[in-house]
């Protein structure tokens, strides 16, 4: 994968890393965020969906149109559909998958970092209980579609939010940061009948500075292809946690596998299914 030269400035270089240090700063995120919510914004959409190539067939557009670029961003589809199986995994989002088992002591490799559950979870007795798991991890580009939805059936059982910073999520930042264990994130805690209990995790990234979850409290139930929230502008990643026992992927997906490693799913597509 080619990154631009801006990114490769940013990460690769010490004058780049110096502006790096102000860009991922929540409160960038936040004046950027304040300008593609306003509708002076619009003139961006007819070219981010030129560069994207991004088609609204299936799209519910406004009668009116969109009224800024955030709100084409957040784009709803009419109809999302989501594999019925009830021994299926379905991703929870369009994006593009790597699978990475957890493993030595708790630590978790994904797209060349190494941290620890722990790092990642704020909370160590939760990460034990994961440490012999599986990671989906859903990288979105800024091209795919970003609303997310709950996979299975379940019931909350645990809400948290953890405050950073917000580096870019693709591979020239995460090969030099521990990216996933830095920037912004919420999880929840979900306990459902097939596949015990997991974790569906959202992460901001670079000008993502908002996640916006549906509200739910502890011991709501949720619906398997129920819409959980969605990312505004950027690129960003949704990582599951599931307990490793009897838990394996879909392999039909391995032949869709890129020169990176990682496999373009949809949302509602199963990926993992419990034996």
């Amino acid at each position: 994968m080619k990154e631009s030269l801006s990114l490769r400035f940013l990460y690769r270089t010490a004058a780049g890393r110096a502006c790096l240090k102000v860009l991922v700063s929540p409160c960038i995120s936040k004046i950027a965020g304040a300008y593609l919510d306003s509708r002076l914004s619009t003139w961006l959409i007819p070219l981010f969906q030129k560069k994207n190539n991004i088609s609204l067939k299936g799209i519910a557009v406004p009668k009116k149109g969109f009224a800024s670029f955030n709100d084409f961003f957040i784009r709803k589809r009419e109809e999302v559909l989501f594999d019925a199986e009830d021994s299926h995994f379905p991703s929870p989002c369009d994006g593009l998958l790597s699978v990475s088992k957890i493993r030595d002591g708790q630590v978790l490799e994904i797209k060349h970092t190494r941290f620890s559950l722990g790092e990642l979870l704020k909370n160590e007795r939760l990460a034990e209980d994961f440490r012999d798991g599986l990671a989906l991890v859903f990288r979105l580009t800024p091209a795919h579609y970003h609303r997310y939805s709950y996979p299975v059936d379940g019931t909350v059982v645990g809400n948290h939010r953890i405050n950073g910073v917000l580096h870019c999520v693709r591979p020239i930042a995460t090969e030099s940061f521990p990216v996933f264990a830095q920037n912004s994130r919420e999880y929840q805690v979900i306990r459902s009948d097939r596949f015990g209990r997991f974790i569906q995790m959202e992460v901001g990234a670079m000008m993502v500075g908002r996640i916006t979850n549906v509200p739910v409290r502890i011991g709501d139930k949720v619906r398997r292809g129920m819409e959980k929230g969605y990312f505004e502008f950027g690129g960003s990643t949704i990582i599951v946690l599931l307990k490793g026992e009897g838990i394996e992927l879909n392999e039909k997906l391995l032949a869709r596998k890129n020169a990176e490693g990682e496999i373009p799913v949809k949302v509602g597509e199963w990926v993992a299914v419990k034996r």
